[in-house]
């Protein structure tokens, strides 16, 4: 078979999926989402199936499929366990002339699903002729490409044409692989970039030669750019109708401002698109091998930014209430002070031997992590010269790897 490619507009018109299982978990999501009247026949679910029939995304008859279940179907997707089920179903569509994939044998079916994918309001799809792995990293190749730049998705100057505005985006705690998938695709689209010294630098490579990037860099204790200028920096340059990425590290409303430049930006009547981050505060930790939570062990985790010292009159934190928890403490720039505020939890009602990890440039080549107890802990990082960015883990859930729990 030489299969014609084409999309079906499916909304509000009966789909029937017969069987349950991982196949059809796979397939419902994007009938779902095209708008389809999803009939779903099977005598059981998986779970995450039965949820979305609990939810009222489809509706499951729960029962064998018998002749005639098609009556009426745009289209068919014959997934049971079943080859002879599957057959049945097939043979049905045949006489209905209702076009149906067989997920058992694509040769068995009038239609095959094609390895599909989003990327900016384009759906891709693959077809290699019976060969669903090819078609698979062959999609994913290309995907791969767009959301870098290296395949021009907007060939027409027109169709180049970005709004002018802001975007606010979080790019993850220092891998490049770890922003988002949009936060990628909405850089990639950039006429400006704003770029934090914890943003991965690996992203700003991959900048065509068009666009202007500023170092927005705040260095601890160093140089910084001023957060007033920043602001003002977002708003010239999408008033001058550039559209404007603000690149921030971790996520941008984790002790990251970005809140305080979405106001600036609203203030001066220019649209902002906040695209949230994987935090430092739990993804450093858990690419140590350190989960903020563990069953029996920890039942809460706080964050808690370092970068005021807790006698400090302008410190917001209640450190009495923190050094009272028997959770996680996360502690984010707190290098420099670390002493002071192992000093402040273990007043506060801490144990002296608490388990502590301390993670140096976390999700990166150069990673490495200092572990010890609470009392040590400042004499510990000092020997071991550590420097910010690091993030700091204190509870029993620091010495799951140690052998202390």
């Amino acid at each position: 078979m030489t299969p014609y490619l084409v999309g079906l507009d499916l909304t509000g018109r009966r789909v029937v999926v017969v069987g349950a299982g991982t196949v059809a978990q796979r397939r419902l999501p994007r009938l779902i989402a095209a708008g389809a009247d999803v009939l779903l026949i099977a005598p059981e679910a998986t779970p995450a199936v039965e949820a979305m029939a609990a939810a009222g995304e489809l509706r499951w008859d729960i029962r064998r499929y018998a002749d005639g279940d098609l009556e009426g179907a745009w289209y068919a997707l014959a997934c049971s366990s079943e080859p002879a089920v599957n057959a049945a179903v097939a043979a049905e569509a045949q006489r209905q002339r209702v076009f149906c994939v067989r997920a058992d044998d694509a040769t068995g079916g009038s239609a095959v699903t094609a390895a599909t994918a989003e990327h900016d309001g384009l759906l891709i799809g693959v077809l290699a002729r019976r060969r669903p792995r090819r078609s698979a990293a062959v999609r994913d190749a290309l995907v791969d490409a767009l959301r870098a730049g290296t395949v021009d998705d907007a060939p027409d100057a027109e169709d180049r044409v970005t709004t002018p505005g802001v975007a606010l985006v979080g790019a993850g705690p220092g891998d490049p692989d770890l922003i988002t998938v949009r936060g990628r695709r909405l850089l990639a689209r950039a006429e400006v970039v704003l770029a934090d010294r914890l943003a991965p630098r690996e992203l700003l490579d991959e900048l065509g030669p068009h666009v202007t990037v500023i170092d927005a860099a705040k260095v601890p204790y160093g140089r910084a750019m001023a957060q007033d200028q920043i602001n003002t920096l977002l708003v010239e340059h999408a008033r001058a109708g550039r559209f404007v990425v603000r690149l921030k590290g971790g996520d941008p409303y984790v002790f990251g401002r970005g809140f305080e430049e979405v106001q600036a930006c609203a203030a001066a009547g220019v649209p902002v698109t906040v695209v949230p981050g994987v935090t430092s505060a739990i993804s450093v930790p858990a690419a140590a091998g350190i989960p903020v939570t563990h069953r029996g062990l920890a039942h809460e985790f706080v964050v808690v930014s370092g970068h005021i010292a807790p006698d400090d009159p302008g410190s917001l934190v209640d450190w009495p209430a923190v050094g009272r928890l028997r959770g996680t403490v996360v502690l984010l720039m707190a290098v420099e002070r670390i002493g002071v505020f192992a000093e402040a939890l273990i007043t506060h009602g801490r144990p002296p031997d608490t388990p502590v990890a301390v993670i140096a440039n976390g999700t990166l080549r150069a990673q490495r992590v200092v572990r010890c107890v609470l009392r040590d802990v400042a004499d510990r990082v000092a020997t071991a010269g550590v420097r910010p960015p690091a993030v700091a883990v204190i509870g029993p859930v620091a010495g799951l790897l140690s052998g202390e729990h």
